[in-house]
Order: C-alpha cells, then structure tokens, then sequence
C-alpha cells in the first residue's frame, strides 16, 4: 500500500513538472553564448541564401531575356558585383593614378566636385548663404560688413516620381432670368475632354511613364506595381498591360505603319534578326526560340527609320512579307541561305555581283528578290 502511494505521487509530480516545461516557451536549454552563436550562423546563412537568390534571378534573366550577338555588359557586372556594386566603382576612384608631384611652391585648391553641365531647361531652385545679424560685424574694427562676391556651387538633386491626381471639375450652367420668368431654363454644361483610353483613368504622362519603365529602364510591371503600392497608389499590373495594349493599338500603330511605308521607299536598307523566348505562345514550348526582326535605312539618310517586327520563326517567308513593295539592295549577315532566288533571276544575276564578296553579293541577290 506505502509501494503504490508512494508512485502516485511520484506520476503527480512528473506529470505536473511536465506541464510547467511545456507551457513555458522561454526555457532554455543551452547556454546564452551558445544561443548567441546560433543566432549569429542563422543570420550569415539568411545572408548566403539572399546572395545565391540575386545571383539566381540574375543568372535567370541573363538566360530567359531577349538576348543579343553580344552579352548585356549590366547583366554580367551584375552577376559579378551583386551588392558590392557601389564599393566596386567607388575604390575605381581611389585606384586612379597619382598625377606627378607639383612644385611644392605652387598651392592647389582642393578640388570640389560639383557638376560641370547643365542641360537647358533643368529647373534650378536656388539656395542663398548669408551672413546675418552678429556674423556681419567686423573682428577688427566692428563696423558692418559689405558684399563684394559671391561662389555658385551647383549641387544635383533627384526627386522620385511624382503622383498626382489630376481632378477634373466639369460645370454646369443655366439662365436664372429664363428661370424668373417661367421661360424653359436652358442647361449648359462644359465639354467633356476625350480620355486617352475611354472609360479609364489613364493619362498620357501615366502610359508613357510605364512604358519608359518597362522597355527602356527594364522594370518589369510587376515592380512597378510593388513601388506604387509602397506609396499607396494600388494599380495593377493587369490595368496597367491594358493600358499599355490599348495605347500601343490607338496611338503607336498608326505611326509604326506609316513608318513602315516610309521605310520601303529607300534605296538600301539593312535587316538582322536575334532570338527571343516569348512566355505563353500558343503551339509553342516555353523552351523554344522566337525571334525579333530589325529593319533600318542606311547611314546616308538624315531621317533614319529603325523598326521592329516579332516573327515566330525565322523563314524567308516573314521578311519578304515585311518587305513586299520595296525595291533595292537589302544588306544582311547571312540571309542568303534562307532567302532563296526564283530559278530566273539567280540565271540573270549581274555578272559584277561575283566579285563584290558575299557581303555584298547577298544584298544584290536581295535586290534582285525585292525588284517587284
């Protein structure tokens, strides 16, 4: 009997004891310089893996982007610096060679590092340095002091983009003499200003801004979605590709055709072609190639014209198709292969094209394909 009461109150303490450690989430069971230590190797590998992610995203986007004949040399310094960039280009500074030794008689002025071109039309806030109240009274003989001079340091100063709401108050107006008299009031309102995008929010500065964010600065949408969304402005990356789309129908369209009109008018042009990886084609693996071609007049115009023409493939069918009206010598870098001559014109061909070298050989090849 003492056995078995004895063990009860053994399994009451136990199972008491129990509770406490389960129940308290701060025990700890390791020393406090050891725990310091985890702490410490936990954040290094947080580190290491935002390092290998970066280098990921960039490897990434050197692969899966529309690539060149040459590599992107931001992408590779990218990959090189990663977050190092701006110690990178800052010791460039320290490394510069020490010019000769000057004549220890002669003092230099320490050098001030301030802009050296303006370009016309900056804005420019102007910031005055005066002396004021006890600061004008001469150390020597306590009279006022005058201004004799003064030293323009120009300074630059960055602003992030600018959002604003721009509100549009349309007024209504009616005759009150009409309306004293029992006449019928005529009502007046203002005209409506036509929206770049009916039925949309969208103006002109806001397409242009993302536009010139996405395909010359390179920032995807959906980082554009995430700076306006740090500054409280939610606007979807879906709006803003239907704006994009819809403006690029309405407005660039119409000015790429006439382009393109235009283009087929000159004499000599030139045609390249590089390959891209388009996400989502219809019939098509993510893996495979498409490709973007490059139509352009010659140096010896003083309006040039540069088009672009996305192509599944890279057949002579999409070319001759491009080109069909134009009548001249067409410079590639190997079209010859895959633009084939009708059986007549390779027999009628200049005899002084088989000595001018393939460069040129093919663009009188292409001459002759493009005569009509």
């Amino acid at each position: 009997m003492r056995n078995l009461t004895t063990t009860c109150i053994r399994l009451s303490v136990m199972k008491q004891y129990s509770r406490i450690t389960t129940s308290n989430p701060e025990t700890v069971t390791v020393s406090r310089a050891e725990y310091e230590a985890q702490r410490e190797r936990i954040a290094q590998l947080d580190q290491k893996v935002s390092v290998l992610m970066e280098a990921l995203r960039l490897a990434r986007h050197k692969r899966f982007s529309a690539s060149s004949e040459k590599t992107d040399e931001s992408v590779m310094e990218q990959l090189s610096f990663l977050f190092n960039e701006a110690e990178v280009y800052a010791d460039k500074q320290k490394e510069a060679p020490v010019p000769p030794a000057a004549d220890a008689s002669k003092k230099h002025k320490k050098r001030e590092y301030t802009l050296d071109t303006i370009p016309e039309g900056t804005p420019t806030e102007v910031v005055e340095h005066r002396l004021e109240g006890e600061a004008l009274v001469c150390p020597e003989c306590g009279s006022t002091m005058t201004e004799i001079g003064k030293e323009v340091v120009n300074k630059l100063k960055i602003k992030p983009a600018e959002v604003i709401v721009e509100q549009h108050i349309y007024y209504t107006y009616a005759c009150r003499k009409c309306n004293e008299t029992g006449i019928e009031t005529p009502v007046v309102k203002a005209p409506r200003e036509k929206s770049i995008i009916p039925g949309s929010f969208a103006t002109p500065e806001a397409i242009a801004h993302i536009m010139t964010q996405k395909f010359v600065m390179g920032s995807p949408l959906y980082r554009q979605e995430q700076e306006l969304n740090r500054q409280g402005i939610q606007l979807s990356r879906q709006t803003m590709s239907n704006w994009i789309l819809r403006a690029t129908e309405d407005y660039l369209q119409p000015v790429y055709r006439r382009l393109h009109e235009e283009l087929l008018k000159r004499e000599v042009l030139h045609a390249d072609e590089t390959t891209l990886q388009v996400l989502h084609e219809p019939g098509k693996a993510p893996q495979s190639d498409s490709f973007m071609w490059l139509y352009r007049t010659s140096g010896d115009t003083d309006k040039p014209i540069v088009l672009y023409e996305y192509q599944p493939g890279r057949g002579a069918a999409h070319p001759e198709a491009f080109l069909k009206g134009f009548h001249g010598y067409l410079y590639t870098d190997g079209l010859q292969s895959r633009l084939q001559l009708p059986a007549a014109q390779r027999r009628n061909r200049p005899p002084s094209s088989k000595i001018l070298g393939d460069f040129v050989q093919i663009s009188i090849y292409q001459r002759h394909i493009f005569r009509g």
